[in-house]
């Protein structure tokens, strides 16, 4: 399993794109992800599989994600999750 180490984030505010902001969380906690898009009721839960997905293909079990949709695709989705989460696996530097 990977362990997030601090806070990451990936991604813009623009059209077709998504911020996507991942924090540790406590062991055995699971995986919260809060999304905010316009097109939360068509798809909220999609969006939600998709972080989810990414982040366990990754190894992450216990993670704090936000999630600001601006109409991204899946394959925009997963990038950026994908992004932020290695952001959060690095250790400080010193």
């Amino acid at each position: 399993m990977n362990v997030l180490n601090r806070p990451g984030q990936c991604g813009t505010m623009e059209s077709n794109d998504l911020m996507v902001q991942v924090a540790p969380a406590e062991q055995g906690s699971g995986i919260a992800i809060t999304l905010v898009s316009p097109m939360i009721k068509q798809y909220g839960k999609q969006i939600e599989a998709v972080v989810k997905a990414t982040l366990q293909e990754m190894g992450v079990a216990d993670a704090l994600v936000q999630v600001t949709d601006k109409g991204a695709l899946d394959c925009t989705i997963r990038a950026r999750v994908r992004v932020a989460a290695e952001r959060a696996m690095q250790k400080e530097a010193n």
